[in-house]
């Protein structure tokens, strides 16, 4: 195989990646690591390295268009990733210490769990659900509650619930981020869908919004220990920065349901191929 032409295969699935990560919230990394380490058999931690900078092309390309159209709550978004950076920055020095079977293995928990949340039901909000319940004093104080519109153009308010769990799992959507080199856009939809009571899009554009800022934290710690390959990094960002745009495109008027049950697939193949790779010790 040449070089041009495993360029043009890494820039292909790349592509499919972004487009993946930005439709569903759950990031480009989620596809990116499996790829280059099942298919190309890459040190998954350069895979990581890599993985982190498309995470930040992915979460770049598809926020700029979320925030635009009033999707995203921003400060909602910039108070969780307080969590999630300090999670980052523990994971990753993790990561560089940790044997590459034992991450693989991990990695593949995380793509079960994601395929798991991805067959889930999601709920649309509406207006009843945004009233209903007590107030969160946390959320008025720090003005997270929001609007964003529905299909028809209208505003529909909402109120953010239950702000310390929300944290507490982005801290650990943070480890996991810097541990794997993934966006833990899984925990991230889960932790302001469920825990939060977030409206699912609010959910999925404000985690594209948070992930590249908490991959950027622990891609210092890559970076400073050589794990980010130029040659890898540079066709992995464009085939993302394009797949993301592309999705973020669709995602507002668009149904996910279908594309959620097959990427869910997809992901439950790839977690088995990680997980019985580490404990064989092929990775």
């Amino acid at each position: 195989m040449t070089i041009l032409v495993f360029t043009l295969i890494i820039l292909a699935g790349s592509l499919l990646a972004g487009f993946l990560g930005s439709m569903t919230g759950l990031g480009g990394g989620i596809v990116i690591i499996p790829m280059l380490s099942l298919m190309f058999g890459i040190d998954i931690r350069y895979a990581i390295g890599t993985s982190i900078v498309a995470v930040i092309a992915t979460s770049s390309g598809a926020a700029v268009a979320y925030v635009k159209e009033g999707i995203t709550n921003i400060r909602l978004g910039m108070f969780l990733e307080i969590a999630t950076t300090t999670g980052a920055v523990v994971g990753a020095l993790v990561a560089v210490i940790a044997p590459t079977h034992l991450i693989a293995v991990v990695f593949g928990g995380i793509l079960m769990f994601s395929a798991v949340i991805s067959f889930m039901p999601q709920k649309v909000a509406v207006q009843p659900r945004a009233e209903s319940g007590k107030r969160q004093k946390w959320a008025e104080a720090l003005k997270l509650n929001g609007s964003y519109p529905d299909a028809r153009g209208n505003r529909v308010d909402y109120k953010v619930r239950n702000v310390a769990g929300g944290f507490v799992m982005m801290w650990i959507a943070g480890i996991l981020s810097g541990l794997l080199g993934i966006g833990s856009g899984a925990l991230k939809v889960l932790a302001m869908d469920n825990f939060m009571k977030v409206p699912f899009k609010v959910s999925t554009t404000t985690s594209n919004f948070m992930i590249g800022v908490t991959a950027a934290t622990s891609a210092v710690v890559y970076f400073q220990r050589g794990y980010i390959d130029p040659g890898l990094s540079f066709p992995v960002t464009l085939g993302v920065l394009g797949g993301a745009f592309l999705g973020s495109k669709l995602l507002s008027r668009s149904k996910t349901e279908k594309l959620r049950i097959v990427f869910a697939v997809v992901i439950a193949i790839l977690a088995i191929e990680m997980i019985y790779n580490g404990l064989t010790h092929r990775i």
